[in-house]
């Protein structure tokens, strides 16, 4: 039987847990700049007071259209941020990532991702989404990597759970070589915001780059019209710098990939994926009112 820590406080906003049971007057991920605390105040909740709530919260598994093995990961009704998290199934099984995480967890969804390998590494794009991160990893004994550029970002210190990494490309390979995965730091929504490439066909890619209303669907688009955002804060709606864009560009630019996955599973592009990547870069950069920039010199 699984136990869970029922009794650490979890904040409502963001989603962190905490790793004492008397949590500070304001988290810190939302009191940041790049958040925001809620004008009623903050407040906290725990893993048991979600897992006897009578919203009666519960996470779905649910496959992803594009490729059998990818499923999203997601917690309904809704609690704090709402994202999701990605298990993609590796090497039939013996080998699986959950990309990213979520605050919910019970003993359904533990027995629901066993019968399907279980998890044997997590890896977590940007501090917004650390969540519960080191319940799934004692669930499932795995490790959790972060970077380290973000760990002062971590809420609840656990060594034996976490390993933090230093390097700007991290591949993971199964034993089999077919479904390599590849962790690349691209910075800009935090120093160490990272995006995740797997098969080289799919881009995972969180809020680390943002897709955006005008991007979805497969109809003509007129010239100038972006299909990426770049921000340093999404909900107080603050850009990042022309310079921090370009880095983004330049971190992906050695790769091939055919469809780019957001962090919520409605956020999906599948045309000309990387030609739009770098139109958008130019687009963004353009409307802050630069007119010279090494981005523009850029080519597929």
């Amino acid at each position: 039987m699984i136990e869970f820590s029922l009794d650490l406080p979890i904040c409502n906003t963001c989603g962190a847990q905490f790793g004492t049971t008397s949590p500070p007057k304001t988290c810190p991920v939302c009191d940041d700049p790049r958040q925001w605390v809620p004008p009623s105040g903050q407040s906290y909740t725990t893993l048991g007071a979600l897992q006897t709530s009578e919203e009666k919260y519960h996470n779905v598994i649910e496959p992803d259209s594009n490729d059998a093995d990818l499923y999203s990961v997601y917690t309904v009704p809704h609690f704090a941020i709402g994202q999701r998290a990605v298990l993609m199934v590796r090497d039939g099984g013996k080998a699986n990532v959950l990309w990213d995480c979520i605050s919910y967890i019970d003993s359904d969804t533990v027995d629901k991702i066993t019968a399907m390998g279980g998890i044997s590494a997590i890896f977590i794009s940007h501090p917004h989404f650390y969540s519960s991160h080191v319940e799934w990893a004692r669930a499932f004994g795995c490790k959790v990597y972060i970077s380290s550029y973000d760990k002062q970002w971590v809420m609840r210190s656990s060594p034996d759970d976490q390993v933090f990494y230093d390097e700007d490309v991290v591949s993971v390979e199964d034993q089999a070589k077919a479904d390599k995965l590849t962790i690349v730091r691209v910075g800009g929504h935090f120093p160490g915001s990272a995006v995740c490439l797997w098969k080289e066909t799919h881009l995972l890619v969180a809020d680390s780059i943002g897709i955006v209303l005008s991007g979805l669907g497969e109809r003509e688009r007129l010239p100038g019209t972006i299909t990426f955002t770049f921000m340093w804060s999404y909900p107080n709606m603050i850009p990042l710098s022309p310079d921090a864009v370009f880095d983004i560009w330049k971190a992906l630019k050695p790769f091939n990939f055919e469809i780019m996955h957001g962090g919520w599973a409605d956020k999906v592009v599948k045309t000309d994926v990387k030609k739009r990547l770098l139109e958008s870069c130019k687009i963004f950069v353009e409307k802050m009112g630069y007119t010279q920039h090494a981005v523009f010199e850029e080519e597929l």
